[in-house]
């Protein structure tokens, strides 16, 4: 179930700025004493984990990140000023290893994780600091401590954004093929998907997200039957989930029981499941009479927003995609 997106990328902490040579010209003062300022600090390159971001998409065409280097320092005991930090935000879930050994650096597992991977070179001192009683003149400043550099692997294990749930035949790989790359079997029968499908989605206007194409729920899916606890439990590790129901199976006497029957094995599952935020999406909408079961199913649930979708003739994809951007990007 867990998606690996991989990137190599070079990055560069800020070197410290050198310090200042300088002494102190007054009028009427025949022997100013030295007056150079220390250098600044080099910035840090910080790693921050964020929801915002949720694959690793943004070092695919960047490989080389470099903070700002430091001030050097001034006459008039004036200090450079510190190099600001270069923040990068990853998503949750990404192992910082070391590129050249593969040793892991860091796990930065959970969301809003702040972790510093290359701290700035320290500012150099300037010639302020070496007076002394027997050194009046100093003629000597330190230069400005390098930068960090660190060339390192990011591989991001990323559990599915977005799982796909409904009824075995409901059109789940269907609609993983047609908003992603990833091609899992179709095919007009049951249980066709055996294992989760992971596919990334993207979008013109937002983040790029993954989903999981989970194979199909049934009745009693919570004590083992079908393919049972396997992808209940798949379903706890997503964020959010996009219920796919069949217009062309909605029975006009019970429009609800495909619904009702996978909400129940989640629950049944575990309560927590149920409360998952959820999309109503109803497929396979270019069938014959599918119009007309789709009104039955809307007129059932009138309180329920129920998006429609022909995953076959690329109906209502983006409106799909809209709304589970949206919703990701509330949480």
């Amino acid at each position: 179930m867990k998606f690996i997106d991989e990137a190599t990328i070079t990055v560069q902490s800020g070197d410290g700025g050198r310090g200042c040579l300088s002494f102190r010209r007054e009028k009427f003062v025949p022997r100013g004493g030295p007056d150079g300022g220390d250098g600044g600090k080099g910035g840090d390159v910080v790693l921050v984990t964020s929801h915002r971001k949720r694959t690793l998409q943004q070092f695919r065409f960047k490989r080389q990140f470099k903070a700002a280097n430091g001030g050097h320092g001034q006459g008039s005991q004036k200090t450079g000023r510190n190099g600001a930090d270069l923040i990068l935000e990853i998503p949750p879930g990404t192992l910082i290893l070391d590129a050249d050994t593969g040793m892991l650096i860091t796990d930065m597992a959970r969301a809003d994780e702040r972790f510093i991977l290359a701290r700035g070179g320290r500012g150099g001192l300037g010639n302020t600091r070496f007076k002394s009683s027997t050194n009046r003149a100093p003629r000597h400043a330190q230069p400005g401590e390098p930068g960090t550099c660190l060339k390192i692997k990011l591989e991001l294990k990323l559990l599915a954004d977005v799982g796909i749930i409904g009824l075995p035949n409901a059109g789940k790989s269907t609609l993983v093929r047609a908003i992603s790359a990833a091609r899992p079997k179709t095919a007009d029968y049951p249980f066709t998907t055996l294992n989760p499908h992971l596919g990334v989605v993207r979008t013109e206007w937002a983040e790029p997200f993954v989903v999981a194409d989970i194979p199909g729920l049934i009745d009693g899916a919570h004590q083992g039957a079908g393919l049972g606890h396997r992808f209940l439990k798949h379903i706890e590790r997503t964020r959010i989930l996009v219920h796919l129901i069949d217009a062309d199976g909605i029975d006009p006497e019970q429009p609800l029981a495909a619904l009702e029957t996978v909400n129940r094995e989640l629950a049944l599952y575990k309560a927590s499941l149920g409360g998952k935020p959820q999309i109503v999406v109803l497929s396979k909408m270019d069938r014959p009479g599918a119009e007309q079961k789709a009104a039955c199913f809307r007129n059932a649930l009138p309180d329920r927003e129920i998006l429609l979708i022909s995953a076959q003739n690329a109906e209502g994809l983006d409106q799909l995609k809209s709304k589970i951007t949206q919703l990701l990007d509330s949480e």
